[in-house]
């Protein structure tokens, strides 16, 4: 029997800690993330990855280990060195370590320790090698965030995943550039560059490899302006030009570098005096939004025709102007001519009838300070009709109306997501890859590289194989720019530049677009090919990988590993239909390279797992296909799992179905149907703040966090319990699990309210899934829903106990928030449910939670409270106007000003927690989001408000000893 101890990820995590390196990963600007190679949808963060690989990994403290089991050792020790494997991870999740080898020696020498205690304790058993850790497995690779910390960690890693894109980012990520690990660049410098004098030492981990991706990268975009350079025409600034703009007056004479043509699309007026005419549907008469900076576009009427007119500076009315043509939400335009309604169902017939069309309506250039606005000019439209593209992606756009909105319009392939001048460009590019290509064998091969027909992996043929690999990368330039590249680019009126296409998780209906310059300007294919050379070169000499197509479902491995996955989100995204938009194009450049990656002419769909139900008959059939195809991919995954280690899951939850009996979620159901359906026990659930950078969006039902689910195989012998047994159990231990984590118990962090719902479903689950079944009354096993249900009703009763433990104007305040809000209602009601809290209504107002008057009641709101509010001197304090006072102290002055008030009524801070959380909970289910928001900000800056209690209070008692001592 395999002995295996707790690891600490079952146990306790710092997760303030961790989400704060998410958090900072937030950050777009971030130089050399593995974003920067190529786009992917919901790409965990590093510092999650990191975080959660480690604890999955170490031993906890207690437990096996032996502490409180051998003398003079204890429970607190234990908590002691579950700090010091804290501080560790502190240090992990920092975005400046993520390469710093002294923090991650340290963290692969923890791991490595874990594994050798592991195997002391297993020492008779020949598959325990205390020298030869266990890879790490992910077969739902995607981004490839998984697999590439794993390697950063010191272990081997294997990326599995069923779309091919996902596939070769794992390539280009994890398996390429240790295969090239501190080789030197084998292209020419760029002609105008300093020659590098670096030796080859200076060439550690994949920087040699980058630098080739800058270099050859660099030769494309020269090749590419002597090929096709002529599309792309600078615009010479008049006289003329500058006589209404006095802005223009420095540029008369000069030729500007165009970084953009702005488009709108037209269609032809539904008003039959205007029949003839194509009219413009513009979102947005705006062309710069930036304080100083300001322009916009007018179109000016001429009898049956209309011109595009730029102005600088503000127009009258801002406002309008932002609503350029449209009418109203979705495509509803009007006639720039007639101002007759353009209805979306014209729009939509115009466009299948392929009758949408485009006119360029602004120039945008490159000027000495900034942006350069232009009307259109002839010449220009001229220039652009003069494209004549050889090729065209004719790969459908499939039909999935949540996700790929162009087809109704009559975009209904690839290649329609592309001006007949952008095909071109994409098509040079892609020739010229295969061109580089060539190139690269050939300087290999002048720098002493082998090539002679051996495999490469066994010495040879490595001139080849250097050169697929700089044409993957490349490639992946070549998609970086092609998002940059289409019809479905915005123009962003506060940045001025170009919007890429992919602000969502979607191909959206786009009406004025924004046309780039990619050979010359700031999206240019140079520029592109710099964001692939920025993350490569992050690479160090990591251990091998191997990224592999495979489907999940179907696929089992031979060697026992560390499984850790981030699983499709039931029908939150629809991989393979936005992943077709790079597919067409990296499938034309490098598909014969890897013909085993690129066999079909587009992604796989039907064997995709994610309940779409526009590719199913029904909700309920969709439903079932993931539920079945999750458990087969769930039941493979375990069985490859090293019993040593616990499995780790993420899954991003979406708050689809929020009921007063309790969060549920088709998908969450479905999901975790598939964990208790593969004998899997739930041994411990951590919210990771990995969907959004801060703060709830506008409504609650959004993904809030990645819910990471830690589980062990169930063993044989768990035997199934009777309905009464399971609820018993449940209502034992449930409470104590909730109170660890708004309380943050075991050196944990307190669980914010937002992740609350989610997550304390782990501990209900972790009891029902360690028996075989819940036997019901009629002997029929319980359901996963029937199980939720019931764990949420003993959260409820949780939060009503400690409810029934507050103060009498609390316990009326929360009734009454209950029914009515911040809203005003009848006295007469107020005075009835006061009576009954054993309070009135005049005490209520006198302890200032409540205005009355005309007749009316209503609770205050948060920002209505006094700000000199004292509560040493309140004689009558609720625990309702503490929280409300401490969430304005929060809003006005940060955590310093929240401390210094928790100070003044530190023996209410454990109630005043918990009516946070009581009443975040009730507007979740209201869908109350602003009202949500203060709770949830007030948890999540508990920490930091402890702190600077604590710090005041320290602070007061040493000035009182300071005065006692003189």
């Amino acid at each position: 029997m395999v002995k295996a101890p707790k690891k600490l990820i079952e146990v306790a995590l710092p997760l303030d800690d961790i989400n704060g390196g998410c958090e900072q990963e937030k950050n777009p600007f971030l130089k050399g993330h593995p974003r920067s190679i190529h786009l992917w949808w919901a790409r965990r963060p590093l510092a999650a990855a990191r975080a959660v690989l480690f604890a999955q990994l170490v031993n906890d403290p207690g437990g096996e280990r032996g502490w409180g089991n051998y003398p003079g050792q204890t429970k607190e020790d234990a908590q002691k060195e579950r700090e010091r494997l804290f501080s560790i991870i502190r240090e992990l999740v920092k975005w400046e370590n993520r390469n710093n080898e002294e923090v991650l020696n340290i963290a692969r020498e923890e791991i490595r320790k874990s594994w050798r205690e592991t195997c002391e304790l297993n020492k008779n058993n020949p598959n325990f090698n205390p020298d030869i850790l266990p890879p790490v497995y992910d077969p739902f690779a995607g981004g490839g965030t998984i697999p590439l910390e794993a390697q950063r960690l010191g272990l081997e890693a294997y990326a599995s995943d069923l779309n091919p894109v996902a596939v070769m980012i794992n390539k280009a990520m994890i398996e390429i550039p240790p295969k090239f690990a501190g080789k030197a660049p084998v292209g020419p410098i760029p002609e105008g560059e300093q020659t590098d004098n670096r030796g080859e030492g200076a060439w550690t981990g994949a920087k040699g490899l980058a630098e080739d991706v800058r270099r050859y990268g660099h030769w494309m975009r020269k090749e590419a302006e002597k090929r096709i350079g002529h599309l792309y025409p600078k615009v010479k600034i008049t006289q003329e030009m500058a006589k209404e703009r006095p802005d223009l007056k420095g540029y008369v004479g000069r030729e500007l570098t165009v970084i953009a043509w702005l488009w709108a699309r037209t269609v032809k007026s539904p008003n039959p005096a205007y029949a003839h005419v194509d009219v413009p549907l513009i979102s947005n008469f705006m062309l710069s939004t930036k304080k100083g900076k300001e322009a916009w576009v007018e179109p000016i009427v001429e009898r049956d025709s209309y011109r595009f007119a730029v102005r600088a500076g503000k127009p009258k009315d801002v406002s309008e102007a932002k609503k350029g043509t449209k009418l109203g939400r979705g495509a509803k335009f009007r006639c720039v001519l007639s101002e007759a309604p353009i209805a979306p169902d014209y729009i939509k017939s115009e466009g299948r009838a392929g009758r949408m069309g485009a006119r360029l309506m602004t120039i945008v250039a490159e000027g000495d300070r900034g942006r350069v606005y232009l009307p259109p000019n002839k010449a220009m439209e001229e220039v652009a009709s003069q494209a004549k593209p050889t090729w065209k992606p004719e790969t459908p756009i499939p039909h999935d109306p949540r996700a790929l909105w162009t087809p109704p319009y009559g975009l209904t392939t690839f290649g329609d997501l592309f001006t007949p001048r952008q095909l071109v460009a994409l098509n040079t590019f892609s020739d010229l890859v295969l061109e580089a290509r060539e190139r690269v064998i050939a300087d290999a091969k002048r720098s002493g590289w082998h090539d002679d027909g051996v495999d490469f992996d066994s010495g040879g043929k490595e001139a080849t194989a250097y050169g697929d690999a700089v044409s993957v990368y490349l490639t992946f330039s070549l998609c970086q720019l092609s998002r940059y590249s289409c019809t479905i680019c915005p123009w962003n009126t506060v940045n001025q530049n170009v919007a890429q296409a992919f602000g969502r998780q979607a191909i959206p209906m786009v009406w004025d677009f924004a046309e780039s310059n990619p050979v010359n300007g700031a999206l240019s294919f140079s520029v592109a090919s710099k964001w692939v050379y920025s993350s490569i070169s992050e690479n160090k000499n990591l251990p091998p990988g191997i990224a592999t197509i495979n489907d999940a479902k179907s696929t089992t491995v031979s060697r026992k590993m560390i499984a850790c996955t981030d699983p499709p989100y039931f029908d939150n995204i629809g991989y393979s239909g936005l992943a077709d938009f790079f597919y067409v194009w990296s499938r034309r450049t490098i598909g014969k390279l890897f013909n085993n990656i690129y066999m079909t002419l587009s992604t796989p769909k039907d064997d995709e797992l994610v309940a779409s139900l526009h590719k199913h008959s029904s909700k309920e059939s969709a439903e079932r296909f993931f539920m079945d195809g999750m458990k087969m991919a769930i039941s493979n995954i375990a069985s490859s799992q090293s019993q040593s280690f616990p499995l780790c899951i993420y899954y991003a939850f979406k708050q689809s179905e929020t009921k007063d009996n309790g969060t549920v979620s088709s998908g969450w159901d479905s999901f975790l149907e598939a964990l208790v359906g593969s004998d899997l026990i739930i041994t411990g659930t951590w919210p990771i703040r990995t969907e959004r950078s801060r703060g709830l969006k506008s409504s609650v039902n959004a993904l809030a966090s990645s819910i990471v689910l830690v589980c062990r195989k169930r063993g044989i012998e768990a035997p199934s319990i009777p309905r009464r047994q399971f609820l018993r159990e449940l209502k034992e231990e449930l409470p104590e699990a909730l109170d660890a984590m708004i309380g943050g118990k075991k050196g944990a962090s307190p669980i914010a309210p937002v992740d609350l719902a989610q997550a304390s479903i782990g501990p209900g689950m972790a009891i029902f899934s360690r028996h075989s079944g819940v036997i019901e009354a009629d002997g029929s096993k319980m359901s996963v829903h029937d199980a939720l249900i019931q764990i949420n009703k003993v959260i409820d009763e949780f939060f009503n106990e400690a409810e029934g433990d507050m103060d009498s104007d609390t316990r009326f305040c929360i009734d009454w928030f209950m029914q009515y809000g911040f809203k005003e209602a009848e006295y007469g009601q107020a005075d009835v449910l006061a009576r009954a809290k054993g309070t009135t209504v005049e005490g209520l107002a006198v302890a200032g939670v409540v205005e009355t008057g005309g007749g009316k009641v209503r609770l205050l709101k948060f920002e209505e409270y006094p700000e000199n509010w004292d509560p040493e001197k309140d004689t009558r304090t609720p625990t309702w106007e503490a929280l409300h006072q401490l969430i304005r102290a929060l809003r006005s002055g940060g955590e310093a000003e929240a401390g210094l008030l928790l100070k003044k009524m530190a023996e209410r801070t454990e109630s005043i927690r918990q009516l946070a959380y009581r009443l975040y909970t009730l507007c979740e289910r209201k869908g109350w989001a602003e009202e949500a928001r203060a709770y949830n900000e007030l948890i999540a800056s508990w920490h930091g408000t402890i702190e600077a209690a604590d710090q005041a209070l320290g602070k007061s008692r040493e000035a009182k000893q300071l005065t006692l001592d003189m």
